[in-house]
């Protein structure tokens, strides 16, 4: 039986564990944290991703947990009403087949599927690899060393797979010039299934309701000509940049800035993409963010990572030999791929505009979208028809 290691237990990683395993591998999935990735936001599945989680036989239990947002209101930098729209018209979606639902939904969903099954070592992640003829050497920080097949990293936009075997991030991460800071705060907005934005040039505001509860999650984004490298690990010096960009800003913002610094759930990063022009090397391969993250604008990741997941698995299953099954899981995908990271720029002059010209163009936009018909879909999401899964016949002796 073939071992495989899944650095990661976000989206990517938990369902590429659940195909492997269906296949016959041995898979064995790392993670950093002391559990899977949670966290309450809300994350699309929109297009051939719902394929691939109705394959998974999970489609019920997310169509379950479905959100179901109900309008998304712009204001202007006053907090006055600019248009109320629907989501699927800003993001190309299908109401009646896209779901919207919490990421800790997705990530237990696809953990409880699998929990059984694959072994998983939390706390633990990666420290060297060594790959050689008949396998990959592994040491982890915790001091274990161990061999296996195959190795797939699935651990993100900042993948340490990535950065063991490909090099340094900065040769592949392309910066699209904003930054974000996520955490969540008390609903003392009366919000209820919906969001709200608040923009001026080149500063964003959002308070998101994924339900009716007591609390929303709260984002502020905004542009900056280079990346902040010297914040990324020091969250005290994330929150004071990002104070200092929204000081003497109106509307709700000083209560957002103050619960952002007092906020113990602060997710904080650039908005980047990831481009590569090989996946895979050796017995090494990519999937999900850590491959071609296509950046939160595009609202794809995780459409991306479950897809991928599935053919790259699929692939492995359909022959023994890791080297072709790696050559054709980017053939099969990576038109789709670009397809999605391509729609960073509709995304960006539309959700934030860096200058008052601009802003004043997306706003006649958004006016324009409130008449869009109810079938007007985003063609990148469905660009890939998902194949069947691998018959039991074609797969190889494990």
């Amino acid at each position: 039986m073939s071992t495989v290691l899944i650095s990661g237990a976000s989206i990517a990683g938990p369902a590429l564990a659940y195909w492997l395993h269906r296949y016959g591998f041995d898979v064995t999935v790392v993670e950093k944290s002391d559990t899977v990735r949670g966290g309450g936001y809300p994350i699309d599945i929109r297009g051939t991703a719902v394929d691939a989680v109705r394959q998974m036989g999970v489609l019920p239990q997310l169509q379950a947990a479905h959100i179901n947002t109900q309008r998304l209101t712009f204001l202007d930098a006053d907090g006055e009403r600019i248009t109320s729209l629907r989501p699927d018209a800003i993001n190309g979606g299908v109401a009646t087949r896209d779901l919207e639902v919490p990421r800790g939904d997705l990530t237990s969903v696809l953990y409880d599927r699998i929990r059984d099954d694959v072994e998983f070592l939390f706390n633990d992640s990666i420290a060297s690899l060594d790959q050689h003829s008949d396998g990959v050497d592994v040491r982890f920080r915790s001091g274990i060393e161990r061999t296996f097949d195959l190795v797939v990293g699935a651990d993100g936009l900042h993948s340490n797979t990535r950065a063991l075997v490909f090099g340094p991030e900065e040769q592949f991460h392309h910066y699209i010039g904003h930054c974000f800071a996520g955490f969540t705060m008390r609903n003392d907005f009366g919000l209820s299934h919906e969001g709200v934005l608040w923009t001026v040039p080149g500063r964003a505001a959002a308070l998101y309701a994924v339900g009716d509860g007591d609390t929303v999650h709260g984002f502020l984004n905004f542009a900056r000509p280079e990346p902040p490298f010297d914040a990324f690990r020091d969250p005290a010096a994330q929150r004071d940049l990002v104070a200092s960009v929204f000081a003497g800003d109106g509307w709700h913002i000083p209560l957002m800035v103050d619960t952002m610094r007092a906020a113990d759930d602060l997710f904080f990063d650039v908005v980047s993409q990831i481009r590569m022009p090989r996946w895979s090397s050796g017995r090494v391969v990519l999937v999900g963010d850590a491959a071609h993250a296509p950046s939160f604008l595009t609202g794809q990741g995780s459409s991306l990572a479950l897809v991928g997941a599935y053919m790259l698995a699929r692939e492995l299953a359909m022959t023994a030999d890791h080297t072709a099954a790696f050559d054709a899981y980017e053939r099969s995908i990576r038109e789709y791929v670009e397809r999605n990271q391509a729609l960073v720029t509709a995304g960006n002059s539309t959700m934030h505009p860096s200058t008052p010209e601009a802003l004043e163009r997306r706003n006649a936009v958004l006016r324009g979208l409130s008449a869009m018909p109810e079938d007007a879909v985003q063609p990148a999401h469905s660009a890939l028809t998902l194949p069947e899964p691998a018959p039991p016949a074609a797969l190889p002796a494990r």
